[in-house]
């Protein structure tokens, strides 16, 4: 009677563990059924599109700088020179939404001689404006008015778009069509083709890459305009695709 309850006992702790264990496994195949990188092959990519056009505004920074005995002398010397150049720039047909202040500071100006103390020799003022050309052939025109208003500063010219879309759609247009071809180029490779599009993605912006202008210079002589080149701009965009791919 023992020997029978013995060799009964072992089957049934068999079963118990197989249950245990299916028991176990059966998460992991719900899982792998539910995750559709097990079911489908996919394959994910990115690419990206440019497209140029003539700019039509452009940015450019102008700045006054003056030197006083105290910091009163300074900044009051400053203020009266830059106000000439913001009247110069009104009279050029700028509108006050296009000239904004970038910078302002005063700085004391001291002279460094070997084994003495530093000494202060009087203080500097700047004063900077961001000035927004909308017009681009007047834009030399415009640097030339300033500088005879007093402006001792000119710098940091850039190109833009006041509408940047038609030329990002022409961009995102791109960006698909070298998506579409990479992807094609990769299916083929590997022995696949394209199902479907699976989902598509673009990055966090479109970026505008302006031109570098060739020439931008004060004229040398009186009666000769500021020359500028404007270039084109570049706008790109970047996207991120996922297909599925079947034999």
């Amino acid at each position: 009677m023992k020997s029978l309850l013995r060799a009964c006992a072992v089957p049934a702790l068999s079963i118990a563990l197989l249950s245990s264990a299916a028991l176990t496994a059966a998460p992991s195949v719900a899982f792998a059924e539910a995750d559709p990188a097990f079911a489908a092959t996919t394959l994910s990519l990115s690419a990206y599109g440019e497209a140029r056009a003539d700019p039509d505004m452009a940015t450019i920074t102008l700045g006054v700088e003056n030197t006083g005995p105290t910091a009163a002398d300074a900044m009051q010397a400053n203020a009266a020179q830059m106000n000439r150049v913001v009247a110069a720039l009104k009279k050029a047909g700028l509108e006050p939404r296009d000239l904004q202040t970038s910078n302002l500071s005063l700085n004391p100006q001291y002279v460094y001689e070997q084994n003495q103390p530093p000494k202060l020799t009087g203080y500097q003022a700047s004063n900077q404006v961001t000035v927004t050309v909308r017009d681009l052939g007047r834009l030399g025109a415009v640097v030339d008015a300033v500088v005879a208003a007093g402006a001792t500063n000119v710098s940091n010219i850039s190109f833009g778009l006041s509408n940047p879309v038609s030329a990002e759609n022409t961009a995102r247009i791109a960006a698909v069509k070298a998506l579409q071809d990479k992807a094609s180029l990769y299916a083929n490779a590997t022995g696949y083709r394209i199902s479907r599009l699976v989902n598509l993605s673009e990055g966090g912006g479109t970026s505008i890459e302006p031109p570098r202008p060739k020439v931008f210079a004060m004229a040398a002589r009186a009666d000769a305009a500021t020359p500028v080149e404007t270039g084109q701009v570049k706008v790109r965009v970047d996207i991120t695709g996922l297909f599925e791919m079947s034999h």
